[in-house]
């Protein structure tokens, strides 16, 4: 192949064990060429083809196959050899009636105002909502015009282009790296001052009469 490959590689396992050092070592030894990064969010909802196998071939597979650790001795493995280029058919049959998950979409309210919902919090404690530049063109624009983003116990006012242009511990509005508004807080934990979470409502809403959901 051309250019290195690329495989994804997010777990549960932690750092404290092998377990993520194993994968790796599995993966580069069958693909040595492969470069290996975390996934991003949301990726399926932006895919317009997507296709799910169950992998059945044994022949991929390390040997022998142990009861406790299916990430070492099928999905690395698998993962190699696709990135090896070995076509998909090879591993077993497709998977039409497959469970995908639905992420929430934002809702347009009353009175020119938009509902979303924080889909995560990260380590920094920044909160990364489900609202996009799509549905809310006119807040990541150079100069948005007045807004307010209700989440938790305050109001946020403002938006930034990055994070160090807030005031120490400052909330405000940005737009971040995997597409989505999150809520951030310089040298703070935006989820703390704001006593808001995963699953928490987020609501935004203009001051003059134009939609939020269309940037008018």
């Amino acid at each position: 192949m051309s250019s290195r490959p690329i495989i994804t590689l997010t777990t549960d396992f932690g750092v404290a064990d092998h377990f993520v050092g194993t994968l790796k070592g599995v993966i580069l030894e069958i693909t040595p060429n492969a470069e290996i990064i975390g996934v991003l969010s949301m990726v399926y909802a932006r895919e317009e083809r997507l296709h799910v196998r169950n992998i059945t071939s044994e022949h991929y597979f390390l040997q022998p196959l142990s009861n406790t650790f299916h990430a070492r001795d099928i999905f690395a493995p698998v993962a190699a050899y696709l990135a090896k280029g070995v076509d998909t058919i090879k591993f077993g049959e497709e998977v039409t009636d497959f469970v995908r998950f639905n992420a929430p979409k934002p809702k347009p309210g009353e009175a020119n105002t938009l509902r979303g919902v924080v889909l995560k919090v990260d380590r920094f404690g920044n909160l990364i909502t489900n609202i996009t530049p799509q549905d809310a063109p006119a807040l990541f624009t150079a100069e948005p015009r007045p807004f307010k983003i209700t989440v938790g116990k305050k109001d946020i006012t403002e938006m930034h282009i990055n994070y160090a242009q807030g005031a120490p511990g400052q909330v405000f509005g940005i737009g971040g790296s995997m597409g989505y508004l999150e809520i951030a807080a310089n040298r703070a934990s935006a989820a703390q001052l704001l006593g808001a979470a995963k699953g928490s409502e987020v609501v935004l809403s203009f001051d003059n009469a134009a939609s939020a959901s269309n940037g008018n």
